[in-house]
């Protein structure tokens, strides 16, 4: 039996202490963004830093402004090195009244079919993936002694909300973590049998406006039509922001935002790909956005402006004709390609600004900004990976794009000047930062198997 072999089979003969382990995890309520959960955020980190340890890497859980990042080596193989990111806080679980159970005690399902998958918060974003890499060194480890490649493990606590202690951690540590190669497991397979590398994510901007007018709320009644309505003018500002085609109106907001290369574009349309499926499947029929674009190619490769939250004036139960003081609403911006964040937030706040009547005051709040990654899809480390996938999967893996954002996958490519390699295991239902959170069972099992090829893969 081939060493490869004998790590696969020690994968598959101690899933459930694996299983075990990813539940321990899972029971931490490492909630980022929220000040109450700073406890267990620490905890977290902890834990993870000891179950480095326990496997032989040297761990530490650095001290940070925020919530700790922990950074373990195991150096001993020789070869081209490795650094693998991930994350251990999680999205709030609000509303709880959705949850099935409790998010923070793991379970696993078992549905008419028989297919098995782990429900609970973090067991797709990011625990489930992380503890994918994890074990599959562990596998390794136990089989061999040792890792056949240097490996360095970084995880931190803010990826959820805003993460802005990684970047002045990764300038101040940038000559410890550079490696040959990165490597992410935060993404999505193609479909639950077919594997994936995603090659480009978009960036984003965020901003958050607030109109005032009346220095209080003023009864309807009294002051209706004679007094400026905050409502109103931050709908005609947001409703601006598109034309009739579903283009972004903002000055140079297409800046750096070139057509889809024709390869790539026949590589997407070559893709088993339903538009229609796609948003069936979330109660949906008809494509928003740009006229004449693909539903692939919008959520790929256009960039977007979104109004994800507003309110102003009275929202409880019942009704109160008040015109209200202040108003306001939090728009992101998906961006693609060479686009600037900071041009782009600039000019969303002329474009306000511009918008804004006597009488009325305008404030902003900025959250958070990166810009798009892309890859190098033809560097060998790519194929070794894509090979290694292919072989555990019965499938090539497809190489396609992402409409979400991962700023660090920028920050490690810019600042640690690597490539890196996105290979995650979760699937479109996952239901991540939703209630009832899930990880397949197929997926964290496969998912260890994918890791132990890589590795191998990456050592030839």
């Amino acid at each position: 039996m081939s060493i490869l072999n004998a790590v696969l089979d020690h994968v598959d003969g101690h899933v459930e202490a694996s299983l075990e382990r990813l539940f321990a995890l899972l029971r931490l309520r490492s909630i980022s963004t929220d000040p109450a959960y700073a406890a267990e955020c620490r905890a977290c980190a902890e834990w993870h830093a000891a179950d480095l340890r326990a496997i032989g890497f040297e761990a530490t859980a650095h001290a940070t402004p925020g919530h700790p990042i922990v950074v373990a080596h195991d150096r001993t193989a020789s070869g081209p090195s490795a650094l693998f990111y991930g994350h251990y806080d999680v999205q709030p679980v609000d509303p709880l009244e959705l949850w099935e159970r409790d998010p923070f005690d793991p379970v696993i399902e078992t549905r008419p079919d028989g297919t098995r998958a782990i429900r609970a918060r973090g067991a797709s974003d990011d625990k489930g993936q992380v503890m994918t890499f994890v074990e599959a060194c562990r596998a390794w480890k136990a089989v061999t002694g040792t890792l056949p490649i240097p490996v360095t493990i970084l995880l931190e606590g803010e990826e959820e909300s805003g993460g802005a202690s990684l970047p002045p951690f990764l300038d101040a540590h940038a000559e410890e973590l550079r490696a040959s190669v990165g490597l992410i497991c935060d993404t999505s397979m193609w479909d639950a049998r077919t594997p994936a590398i995603t090659t480009m994510l978009r960036g984003l901007c965020g901003e958050e406006i607030v109109v005032t007018a009346a220095d209080r709320d003023l009864h309807s009644g009294f002051y209706g039509s004679a007094a400026r309505n905050p409502n109103h003018v931050l709908a005609r500002i947001l409703a601006d922001l598109h034309d009739e085609q579903g283009r972004v109106t903002l000055p140079g907001f297409y800046d750096g935002v070139p057509e889809l290369p024709e390869a790539l574009r026949a590589d997407w349309e070559r893709l088993p790909f339903d538009p229609a499926q796609f948003l069936g499947a979330v109660g949906l029929s008809v494509p928003a956005g740009e006229t004449g674009r693909s539903v692939l190619e919008m959520v790929w490769s256009r960039p977007t402006c979104e109004v994800n939250g507003m309110g102003g004036g009275y929202q409880g139960e019942g009704f109160k004709t008040v015109i209200p003081s202040r108003a306001s609403a939090k728009v992101s911006f998906r961006l693609v390609f060479d686009q600037d964040p900071h041009a782009v937030r600039a000019a969303f706040r002329d474009f306000v600004r511009a918008r804004i009547p006597a009488d009325c005051q305008v404030e902003f709040i900025a959250h958070g900004s990166g810009k798009a990654t892309r890859f190098a899809v033809d560097s060998p480390p790519f194929a070794k990976a894509r090979a290694a996938l292919g072989e555990e999967w019965g499938r090539d893996a497809f190489f396609i794009g992402g409409g979400g954002s991962i700023p660090v996958a920028d920050t490690l490519q810019r600042v640690l000047g690597m490539e890196v390699i996105l290979a995650g295991f979760a699937l479109e239902d996952d239901r991540i930062h939703s209630p009832n959170e899930k990880y397949e069972l197929e997926s964290f099992r496969r998912g260890i198997r994918s890791w132990v090829r890589v590795l191998d893969a990456l050592s030839r």
